[in-house]
């Protein structure tokens, strides 16, 4: 069973495209315009253990909304194309990861109803060229695209930086241990998910 997809996505604001392999080992190549944008994925997609290619270009250059909403979009189809029936994954994870001053818990379901609830204390508008409000927003439209439901969680932190990588490690863990395949039926009592 082959766990790959391959995604296109173009607008007039934005062309992207995602190629991943949810058994893989953590190679991932990330080309985005927003540098810290690009940090947070590498850190997620080598967490999560996923091979990847994500290529993304600006066509407008208004700011960061429209590159990391359309990344997300076609990253969360290509996460959900690529689990396809999700027969035999463990479905549910959560993790919390450290990074120096920061503690933050991220808790996962793959169970086909995309949401997501992030909860930061964050006092900068933005890190790098990557506004706090859009690494949210991030999450978000990666949650709803892949139908995955994502609850994110500070518990301790000051720097922007450390909370924020923290949140996408913890993501590409839980990701990791939901997506694993451990069984061969559907985790769900209805028999579907």
């Amino acid at each position: 069973m082959s766990r790959y997809s391959r995604v296109r996505r173009e607008t007039k604001e934005t062309i992207v495209e995602v190629e991943i392999n949810l058994d893989g080992n953590g190679n991932v190549k990330v080309d985005t315009p927003v540098p810290f944008l690009n940090h947070l994925l590498e850190s997620m997609l080598f967490y999560m253990r996923a091979d990847a290619k994500v290529h993304a270009e600006d066509l407008r250059g208004f700011d960061d909304h429209h590159v990391v909403e359309d990344v997300a979009i076609t990253l969360g189809q290509a996460v959900r194309e690529a689990l396809g029936d999700k027969k035999g994954v463990a479905r549910f994870a959560d993790r919390t990861v450290p990074m120096d001053e920061a503690l933050v818990q991220v808790a996962v379901d793959v169970s086909g109803r995309g949401m997501a609830f992030v909860k930061w204390r964050i006092n900068r508008d933005s890190v790098g060229k990557l506004s706090v409000e859009n690494a949210k927003h991030f999450i978000q439209s990666f949650a709803y695209n892949s139908g995955i439901t994502v609850h994110v969680r500070q518990v301790r932190g000051e720097n922007s930086h450390h909370i924020l990588e923290a949140s996408f490690k913890a993501l590409g863990l839980a990701l990791r241990d939901a997506i694993r395949i451990e069984g061969q039926g559907v985790p769900s009592l209805k028999g579907s998910l």
